[in-house]
């Protein structure tokens, strides 16, 4: 997500030129009484009840079912906050292991799709691993014969949940390695999740260190509220769609810069900084000029983001010089915003802190993305299953501010 500092000014403009527009189109067209206005981007209305979590802004909270999100992921393994999400417990040793035989097999790709993998990592070398995570993933929903959610009962869902879940992390390692001219690495059966996708990317068996950071950054955005990509999977879901479908229309709200591909241009702001002597000049540059700043700011937390508190100790655990120069960013973007627009409390959000854990475990600023992705799958399964047990298909109205009709047809 990402601030503009002088959004204020903007905001006015834009709700007047609004208001303006709804009152003629009023006069032209009345909307029928059964019409609620609502705010721009539905903000704040509630559009159905879930037992998935919450993210509660003014706190600087959000917990998945009953649990503290970021106590899980200081606390519990992604496997285990998988289950939760899927299944609303924390699994005893003996369902995680169970768990783990019945996903980890779901990890290889279906008979025939490796084959195809090349041709969609050429295809898809501009975007890069999320381009063609959504042609490679509806491809294997195919093989896999995934039916329309309409059509399945609970535990066909799940199975095709689990699936979706456990082979995206190999789509994406695929992907990025063939577009690099780098052959795929298999998945390996001894290695939890976490440690499997940093092994598939990389090549190489990465550190105990390595493995925590990215398992708690990928529990840490496995779910968080009804944002955009969450709810275009959910709606989806409610046209019985099947959930491959749901989840690659998910991935496509996902790949928007002002939702899931900030965590690169995070890091962009860093280089762009270069060195602390040019933090204050830069920043007060771009606040004056109302650019945005990328990596702080969130359209709910109103106190720090509770993700970003707990990816910048993941940061310090590592040190280094860009862990010190990413800490002293971040304190003189707070303490200038708050000199050059007071009032206005400003805090780094997730995609700050992510974008300095994903480098350090060598992860590639393209793949920063993907792997939000990876993490969010998880989230955007669980979220599906639960919209799918709800017959009622999201189908909002919108309000008509174009010229009034019906008009004469002009002759051609």
């Amino acid at each position: 997500m990402v601030i503009t500092t002088d959004n204020t000014a903007r905001t006015g403009a834009e709700n007047a030129t609004q208001a303006a527009a709804q009152a003629a189109a009023a006069q032209a067209s009345p909307i029928s009484s059964a019409g609620v206005d609502v705010p721009r981007g539905l903000k704040g209305v509630v559009v159905t009840q879930t037992a998935l979590g919450d993210v509660r802004g003014r706190e600087g909270f959000f917990h998945y079912r009953q649990y503290s999100a970021v106590e899980l992921a200081e606390r519990r393994s992604l496997e285990d906050v998988w289950q939760l999400m899927l299944f609303g417990e924390l699994p005893d040793a003996a369902a995680r292991a169970a768990f783990a035989a019945r996903v980890v097999p779901l990890r290889r790709l279906p008979a025939g799709l490796g084959e195809l993998l090349p041709a969609l990592a050429r295809a898809g070398a501009h975007g890069g691993a999320l381009d063609g995570l959504r042609t490679a993933l509806s491809l294997a929903g195919a093989a896999r014969g995934v039916a329309p959610l309409y059509d399945t009962d609970e535990a066909a869902r799940v199975d095709d949940a689990l699936f979706v879940g456990a082979v995206t992390p190999t789509l994406v390692a695929a992907l990025h390695r063939l577009g690099r001219g780098l052959a795929p690495v298999a998945p390996r059966d001894n290695l939890p999740f976490a440690a499997n996708y940093l092994y598939m990317v990389t090549g190489a068996e990465p550190t105990a260190a390595q493995v925590r950071a990215i398992e708690r950054y990928l529990i840490c955005t496995v779910d968080h509220g009804f944002n955009a990509s969450t709810f275009t999977a959910r709606v989806i879901a409610s046209t019985g769609a099947d959930l491959v479908a749901c989840v690659v229309g998910a991935i496509g709200a996902l790949s928007g810069p002002l939702h899931g591909g900030a965590p690169s241009r995070a890091l962009d702001t860093l280089d762009a900084i270069g060195s602390p002597e040019r933090i204050d000049p830069w920043i007060r540059d771009h606040v004056l000029a109302g650019d945005r700043i990328m990596g702080f700011g969130h359209p709910v937390y109103r106190t720090e983001d509770p993700r970003s508190r707990l990816l910048r100790g993941v940061a310090e655990d590592f040190g280094g010089d860009l862990v010190a120069f990413a800490v002293q960013v971040e304190r003189r973007v707070v303490e200038l915003l708050a000199e050059l627009k007071p009032g206005r409390e400003l805090h780094t959000n997730v995609e700050f802190y992510a974008g300095v854990v994903m480098e350090l475990c060598g992860l590639a600023r393209d793949m920063f993305t993907p792997t939000f992705a990876v993490a969010r799958t998880l989230g955007w399964t669980a979220n599906i299953l639960e919209q799918a047990t709800d017959s009622k298909i999201i189908r909002p109205s919108a309000r008509y501010v174009g010229p009034p009709a019906p008009q004469p047809v002009p002759a051609p």
